[in-house]
């Protein structure tokens, strides 16, 4: 197994499955441009090589989330900034459907700043 499908092995379902829709959803939405890497042992995903968001775990909100690079530019209340400079994160919620459109709306926002 490569780093990234480990990295989605040590979670458990159901999270495991919705991260890994969300993933498939980052990836397709521009596989041109959009490609994967990991970093700082998490998944990246990058924009035209530049960094783009991530996915983690909140240990504080005892949830996942994806972490926006360039944040900071964007405006939408459902973020969260929590004292970081240039990201902004996005809970998940894996008892409601996951924001696909949402998701894809801010990632197209943050596009125009890389």
């Amino acid at each position: 197994m490569n780093p990234i499908q480990e990295y989605f092995y040590r979670i458990d379902e159901p999270e495991r499955s919705t991260l890994l829709f969300l993933r498939k959803m980052i990836l397709e939405s521009d596989p041109d441009h959009i490609t994967e890497t990991f970093s700082f042992g998490l998944p990246f995903f990058k924009y035209k090589k530049k960094m783009l968001c991530y996915l983690y775990y909140s240990k504080k909100y005892k949830r996942h989330y994806i972490s926006f690079y360039h944040g900071d530019r964007i405006h939408y209340p459902e973020l969260i900034q929590d004292g970081r400079k240039k990201f902004k994160i996005l809970l998940i919620d894996m008892d409601k459907d996951l924001p696909v459109s949402f998701i894809m709306n801010i990632i197209d926002d943050i596009k125009q700043y890389i």
